[in-house]
């Protein structure tokens, strides 16, 4: 009644008039009572009022927050297919994004499990942000979220590459289609800006952390060294401290009190993991038996309709064996691939390898989708010039190379659940998180330096201070105005294609 009167006061008419009635609105199976509705009719208009229930109120005084509710997967579909088409940029934009939408925005998983699943995804073959979203939709909606969520984050990459090798083998390069995405590499270079200084802030928790971070920007940015071989020192590091100095890795901070504090609001939290022990092996083995039935069922296929099978299973060996090496980021495996398809196996040329690779830049989804150009031009050229071949060659590269992904992500998940709480691996996995903000870092600066300064000198004379400038604006519009990533990166293709036309 206190509240109907509060209501009534503000809308200033009588609580008891027959204008105004109140409504509540009551569970139905597990979903708990979360609002009173409050209708107010004055001609034609409605007004709705949400007011905190009762139980709202009981759990407000003793301390406490309402769980919070998994998101349809109606609703996980809707951004998952949106995420595919935005992500572009590389790993650290894929990541930047998926930080920004998921912890910041919707808050479907939290900072804390955000991190320690990627440390998990960094040391796993394949594409790390690809992986990611594979484990985040596990959690919410078991392997058919993950299924959806690693498929359309691939899918428009693969459409968008396939109609650009079709463009490509008929007319040629268009610099106009180059000139369009060159517009939206410093729009990347922002997003990529803006990632690192969130995962940073969240991540390096300590000086240790920070000291890691450091060493691993500098070993790979001065002395070229590999992200494997920085990622196996610091886990060496992590073993070595929580040995000698268990509690050096856990000093707890005021950023790790407000974040604990915070963990329950999300859906997906530290607490959300098994607590029981799972058996790993049983299910590990049913999964082997089902990709492998998956990896074997085009084979047939290709035997009896395709022809020449001997190339087709060559192409299939190759890419699977191409998703195994992919440790350490997609520039670590493209010499690889280049170096195979094109001395060893001659399926394309060294420079529509290197058209491939400025192809697969300008699309979304992870930079490892060059392998598609790789597998549509060797189908193209091994059928002499069949489109259809092309076409059918850039469907199995993309399903022999992410196939895998899905097995170490859906082999891995529970491991990551029973990791949570084991201190030592923690330890070591926040060193990994301190050499991912490391690795973001000197991809920063090595994207950058190829936008601003794309002749490859430093000096002033080299600097293009046209695309500077939309990197600053950029910044500009997604710090002070919080512009999305969509009508920014709109905005980015838009600019390219001005300066195209105009001839600056």
């Amino acid at each position: 009644m206190a509240a109907e009167n509060e209501v009534a006061r503000a809308l200033k008419v009588k609580a008891g008039s027959p204008i105004f009635r109140i409504e509540r609105t009551y569970s139905t199976g597990s979903r708990p009572v979360d609002y009173e509705t409050l209708y107010y009719r004055k001609g034609y208009r409605l007004l709705r009022t949400l007011l905190p229930t009762s139980r709202d109120r009981d759990l407000g005084c003793r301390g406490m927050k309402q769980t919070p509710q998994r998101p349809s997967f109606k609703t996980a579909l809707r951004f998952w297919c949106k995420l595919g088409w935005i992500s572009f940029g590389g790993t650290a934009a894929h990541i930047a994004i998926m930080h920004d939408e998921l912890v910041e925005r919707k808050r479907w998983i939290s900072n804390r499990s955000f991190l320690h699943a990627l440390s998990h995804c960094m040391m796993l073959p394949g594409p790390e942000a690809q992986q990611l979203a594979i484990y985040i939709g596990w959690k919410l909606h078991g392997k058919r979220g993950g299924i959806v969520a690693g498929t359309l984050f691939v899918l428009p990459s693969m459409f968008v590459l396939l109609a650009l090798s079709v463009v490509y083998v008929r007319f040629g390069s268009l610099p106009w289609i180059a000139a369009m995405f060159n517009g939206l590499k410093p729009v990347v270079i922002a997003l990529v800006i803006v990632a690192l200084q969130k995962v940073a802030r969240r991540a390096v928790r300590g000086p240790i952390q920070g000291a890691v971070a450091v060493a691993a920007f500098a070993a790979m940015f001065f002395f070229e060294a590999s992200l494997v071989t920085v990622m196996l020192s610091a886990i060496a590091l992590g073993i070595a401290l929580t040995a000698v100095r268990p509690g050096l890795l856990h000093r707890p901070g005021k950023a790790s009190a407000e974040e604990d504090k915070d963990e329950e609001s999300y859906y997906i939290r530290s607490s959300s993991g098994a607590t029981k022990p799972i058996s790993l092996l049983w299910p590990t083995m049913k999964l082997a038996a089902v990709v492998l039935i998956l990896w074997l069922l085009p084979l047939p296929l290709f035997y009896f309709f395709a022809g020449d099978f001997h190339f087709w299973r060559g192409l299939a060996l190759f890419f699977t064996k191409t998703a195994f090496v992919t440790i350490g980021g997609s520039y670590t495996v493209i010499p690889y691939v280049a170096q195979v398809a094109v001395l060893k196996l001659r399926w394309l040329s060294r420079l529509q390898m290197m058209d491939g690779f400025a192809l697969a830049e300008t699309t979304p989804g992870p930079l490892i989708i060059v392998v598609a150009f790789v597998g549509f031009l060797a189908g193209y050229n091994h059928f002499h010039g069949s489109l259809w071949m092309g076409t059918l060659g850039l469907l199995a590269t993309t399903f022999y190379t992410f196939l895998p992904c899905f097995f170490f992500v859906f082999a891995g998940a529970r491991l990551v659940e029973r990791t949570q709480d084991n201190r030592m691996i923690g330890g070591v996995l926040e060193l990994i998180t301190a050499v991912v903000v490391g690795a973001i870092l000197d991809l920063t600066l090595f994207l950058g330096k190829a936008v601003i300064f794309p002749s490859g000198g430093a000096g002033l004379k080299q600097l293009n201070v046209i695309s500077l400038i939309e990197v600053i604006l950029s910044l500009l519009l997604l710090q002070r105005f919080k512009l999305k990533v969509i009508p920014l990166i709109l905005l980015g293709i838009g600019f390219g294609s001005i300066r195209y036309f105009l001839g600056f």
